[in-house]
């Protein structure tokens, strides 16, 4: 009973996790996130080998959050590997932020409400300045722990 018990409850996870992933990635597409990346890299030729990619990134993303594995690289290889992936995640959140922007036809609209004729790179670029230098303050004072 136990293990017939035990074999159900781990269908259903994994039935419901597929489905919340399937439910992200199609966001993903839908607000354009991957072709605009595409576009704006110029790389359409290559478009298998982006799918390729972000599939195998959420299987792989999601084992290893579901089973915690441990990758040794030692205390160099680690930080190496930590800032990398920080400054992916943060490039992919920044292109996501724009995205649904872009969708939501949110900066138009900001852009007519403080009549901004030019220099709306400059007010992005202020804006995800001061989210790095929150964050950094952030896990600098301790505050994450």
């Amino acid at each position: 009973m136990t293990l017939l018990r035990q074999l159900l409850l781990g269908v259903i996870g994994l039935a419901a996790g597929g489905t919340i992933a399937a439910g992200v990635y199609a966001f993903l597409a839908i607000i354009g996130v991957f072709v605009r990346l595409i576009g704006k890299t110029g790389t359409r030729e290559h478009i298998l080998l982006y799918e390729t990619v972000i599939v195998l990134g959420g299987i792989l993303g999601n084992l290893m959050d579901l089973f915690q594995l441990r990758v040794p690289m030692g205390e160099i290889g680690g930080y190496i590997f930590l800032g990398v992936g920080g400054l992916c995640t943060g490039v992919f959140v920044g292109c996501l932020a724009m995205s649904l922007a872009e969708t939501l036809k949110a900066l138009p609209t900001l852009t007519r409400r403080i009549r901004l004729a030019a220099g709306l790179p400059y007010v992005i670029l202020s804006i995800a300045a001061g989210k790095l230098v929150g964050s950094l303050l952030y896990f600098w004072r301790g505050m994450a722990a």
